[in-house]
């Protein structure tokens, strides 16, 4: 799929900065909704349903990271849209619309995530979908790289890292619990 295949609306909305910025913000904000009072539920409560890795943060960390990591792709993909249009070589147009079309992808696997794991609480579906989410963005990293001269790559780079982190932590939750029956009505 070429960029030139995405709806124009696709294309306007990480023209400008502001918009480019804010989508993935106002969609984090809306997938994540109900997190917080899921994170406080007995579902989710260490001690009593589910096992957890030794290794994790405190649940104050993610409001925090997840809004940086919101703002630095979308700024990614207003670069990658600036490069599509000033660009006068085909490969970085390419290159651009590739990594643009990979953009929305990961855009909506990582808005699907938050309903999986919290809201239907099916764990082993929200550690395929982050697994599916990871491989898109690090292709996407790369496909930016050279037609943005690497200044997406700065941007997106905390993002894979995250990303990575958040894949061990969900596929741990999915391991240490598998085979358990999780009463997902908590």
């Amino acid at each position: 799929m070429s960029f030139v295949d995405l709806p124009s609306l696709l294309l306007a909305i990480p023209r400008n900065s502001i918009t480019a910025v804010g989508l993935p913000l106002a969609l984090g904000v809306l997938s994540g909704k109900h997190t917080g009072k899921v994170v406080r539920s007995q579902w989710y409560n260490p001690y009593k349903t589910l096992y957890m890795p030794r290794v994790r943060p405190p649940n104050y960390v993610f409001p925090i990271v997840w809004p940086l990591l919101y703002i630095s792709m979308g700024y990614a993909s207003h670069l990658a849209v600036k490069a599509l249009d000033t660009s006068t070589a085909e490969t970085a147009r390419a290159g651009a619309s590739l990594g643009l079309s990979l953009y929305y992808a990961q855009l909506a696997l990582n808005v699907a995530w938050s309903p999986l794991f919290f809201g239907m609480k099916q764990v082993g579906w929200a550690l395929v979908d982050s697994l599916l989410l990871a491989g898109t963005t690090f292709y996407m990293t790369k496909t930016l790289d050279s037609c943005t001269e690497s200044k997406s790559t700065y941007l997106l780079l905390p993002y894979c890292a995250w990303l990575c982190f958040a894949t061990y932590l969900n596929g741990s939750i999915w391991w240490l619990n598998r085979g358990r029956t999780l009463n997902k009505n908590m």
